[in-house]
């Protein structure tokens, strides 16, 4: 016999029930062969079930966590309003208090005896006003239109009603009055009698001066205002959607029809430092960098100036949440705090300095010791005043030795002259062969560090094989930290003689000189491939880019797909001077404003401060005290490189490894291939010329083959007939 299955009667729901809940959906590939191995049929509901007729259900049923059921997956607000709990936002918030205070009070003490008068002028028509009002109260004055009303109407009734009550009423007040007067008359002789004279005129003084507040007219009060607030309105979910709306973004025009989702806010909107901060779900497709690109029209929505609105990407979230901040105050006009290393202060490289606030006007900090900065923009947005303020810091560090190069040629960073120890200005022939000399000397000193870092190290003096705050400060060992500005880069990078030099050995110091105290930064107005290469771009671990053009230009700067990321450079406006997007130390990208108010002549006051730390610590070197750089010879004179290279290499030999033309070349000049000491430096000197190297197969020393970089001689001999034909044509 068939066994039938089981029907839930209406009084096993509860059960039921819980086994709908308990049910594993399965599709039904995986019900059939279930199905296949136990032979029995598929049962859902009391019902035999076709798997070919039976819909997959793929949402699972809530699976019940173990464990208390207190435990929650919850991010917590902080118990304390940002102002309080930030040490430099609270001393910002009780300073402003405190002035407020004593401002206001100042203000009006002023002009106490100007109130005095006005008060004495105003006693009669406050006494008026007085007198007048407790007399309308005492004859029901009050009552007066409706008993009216009532005569009128000839409504006898109601009139002798309302009669009634006011007799009553003002008969309650006049006993009121009597027995006041009464009690105002003894309380007046007992005063005369017992309080003192002081007291007395106090409490005329104080019944004359409410007589005389209270005579005065509305729209002209006694005291004058102290402080004219500014009114801003307070941000609003409405004006956020009204403004979101008015973007044009199909997305989210769909979400706020009727019947759309709208968009989310999931935290309250809330005072946020000097602004408004509203935390926004975007309908879904749509990204904070699509309100990004869209900023001014976002600002014109708010019925915001532009510098006050200033959306941004939440990395914390999901890819649809917006953080919109609101500022009060235009972010370019709004008082910056002060700069504590305006009067000089001592820095120590390796510790935080500040180099600008954010939208909130809050300090935001730059390490620059372990770190190498590129600094892009388009002409006039500040980008030299940035890289001068980066300098001024490292300036204020004794130990530290600064190369500068103002490639512009107009002496924005003339006011560090008095400090650095290599300085140039312009691209002059002259001051390109002292800078690639200078660049030179620095690949050697970087080699140098290497070795020695590397020794110090199996000593246990540096655990992390990187120059440390101890090891700096040993003058003998020679780790001092070493600054190199360098102000429109492009100028070297697209030198037709030495461009590919000097972009090998800034390559070099960017990739090396971090760990071993040398520090380069870089700035540039054309912020491309050629202009900034992409072994630099690519490995600078601090980034400071303003206003900018395009996607290309942003990321040049910023990173690769920080465009596509919402971190777009591309939506300051014009008037943005100084405000960048700040990239470093591994930390999200942030909207900074640099130092305002550090010109020229302000610069050169910070500049002073260091050189006497400089002169107290004995630091003092090369230009900052007139010492003349030495150029390198094989700067100054003939490159004859191609000929020394015939000359090493015989006509029989067609191809040769770079390793041992090194060693040749040595033998011949070695004052001039001194600091040839790799294969690569032999290929980037060949660049220069047009000249490409390769793989060579040839034999070592102990007999085995190998294929390593070399040159091929004929190529060689053909640059130096070309040349040869050039010079005699010229």
């Amino acid at each position: 016999m068939t066994e039938q299955p089981h029907i839930p009667k209406p009084d096993d729901d509860n059960e039921h029930q819980a086994e709908e809940q308990a049910r594993v959906l399965r599709f039904p590939s995986e019900r059939l062969n279930d199905d296949q191995a136990t032979g029995e049929p598929q049962v859902i509901d009391g019902e035999l079930v076709d798997d070919a007729d039976q819909a997959p259900q793929v949402d699972q049923a809530a699976a019940t966590e173990s464990g208390s059921g207190l435990v929650r997956h919850e991010k917590r607000e902080p118990v304390l309003p940002k102002w309080a709990s930030d040490v430099d936002e609270f001393r910002e918030t009780a300073k402003w208090a405190v002035g407020y205070a004593g401002h206001t009070l100042a203000f009006h003490t002023v002009r106490c005896p100007v109130y005095m008068g006005r008060i004495l002028l105003r006693v009669p028509q406050g006494t008026l006003r007085l007198l007048g009002g407790f007399l309308r109260w005492v004859t029901d004055a009050e009552g007066r239109p409706v008993r009216s009303d009532a005569a009128h109407r000839a409504d006898a009734a109601e009139y002798l009603r309302l009669s009634g009550q006011r007799d009553n009423r003002v008969r309650g007040r006049v006993y009121t009055t009597v027995g006041l007067g009464a009690a105002a008359l003894a309380a007046f002789f007992l005063g005369r009698a017992m309080l003192p004279e002081l007291v007395q005129y106090a409490i005329v003084a104080g019944a004359l001066g409410a007589v005389g507040w209270l005579g005065a007219p509305a729209d002209q009060p006694i005291a004058s205002r102290a402080v004219e607030a500014t009114k801003v309105p307070k941000l609003t979910s409405n004006a956020v959607e009204i403004a979101l709306s008015a973007l044009g973004i199909s997305g989210i025009n769909q979400a706020m029809a009727k019947g759309g989702e709208g968009v989310g806010f999931p935290k309250p909107i809330s005072r946020d430092g000097k602004g408004w901060r509203a935390d926004v779900d975007l309908p879904h497709g749509v990204t904070p960098g699509d309100i990004m690109d869209r900023r001014e029209k976002l600002a014109s929505g708010l019925r915001r100036p532009l510098g006050c609105v200033w959306p941004e990407a939440d990395n914390g979230e999901h890819a649809g949440r917006l953080i919109l901040w609101v500022g009060d105050q235009d972010m370019r006009k709004a008082k910056q705090p002060a700069w504590t290393l305006r009067k000089g202060v001592r820095v120590d490289l390796f510790q935080p300095q500040p180099f600008g606030t954010d939208q909130r006007g809050r300090w935001v900090d730059l390490r620059l010791m372990f770190t190498s900065v590129a600094i892009g923009a388009i002409p006039r947005m500040g980008k030299t005043f940035a890289l001068r303020e980066l300098l001024l810091i490292a300036a204020l560090d004794p130990r530290a030795e600064l190369h500068t190069y103002d490639l512009k040629g107009t002496g924005d960073l003339d006011p560090l002259e008095k400090v650095t120890h290599a300085h140039g200005v312009g691209d002059e022939d002259e001051e390109i062969e002292k800078a690639i000399s200078d660049l030179r000397k620095l690949r050697d000193e970087l080699r140098r560090r290497a070795k020695l870092i590397r020794d110090l190290a199996k000593q246990g003096l540096a655990p992390e094989n990187k120059v440390t705050p101890e090891l700096a400060g040993k003058k003998s060992l020679g780790l001092h930290p070493i600054v190199i500005g360098v102000d429109e880069c492009q100028v070297w990078f697209e030198h037709p003689d030495h461009g590919e030099e000097f972009e090998a050995i800034c390559t070099d110091l960017v990739k090396r000189g971090p760990a071993l105290g040398i520090i380069i930064m870089l700035a540039t107005q054309r912020p491309d491939a050629k202009s900034l290469p992409t072994g630099i771009s690519a490995n600078v671990s601090t980034r400071f880019c303003l206003k900018v053009q395009g996607q290309t230009e942003n990321d040049m700067v910023l990173g690769t797909s920080k465009y596509k990321q919402g971190v777009r450079a591309t939506t300051f406006a014009w008037a943005d001077k100084g405000i960048g997007y700040l990239v470093g130390e591994g930390s999200d990208a942030q909207i900074v404003r640099t130092v305002a108010g550090l010109d020229g002549p302000a610069s050169e006051k910070v500049a002073a401060y260091a050189r006497t730390l400089r002169e107290q610590a004995g630091t003092l070197t090369g230009h900052a005290i007139g010492e003349t750089p030495e150029v390198d010879d094989s700067v100054s004179k003939k490159d004859t490189l191609l000929e020394d290279i015939l000359a090493v290499v015989g006509g029989t030999e067609k191809k040769v490894w770079n390793e041992r033309v090194i060693a040749r070349l040595y033998e011949l000049k070695p004052e001039v291939y001194g600091t040839y000491t790799e294969s690569a430096d032999l290929t980037a000197a060949l660049k220069r010329h047009g000249i490409r190297t390769g793989q060579v197969w040839g034999t070592t020393d102990d007999g085995k083959g190998a294929s390593r970089i070399g040159i091929t001689r004929a190529d060689i001999t053909k640059e130096v007939a070309e040349r040869n034909r050039r010079d005699s044509a010229g």
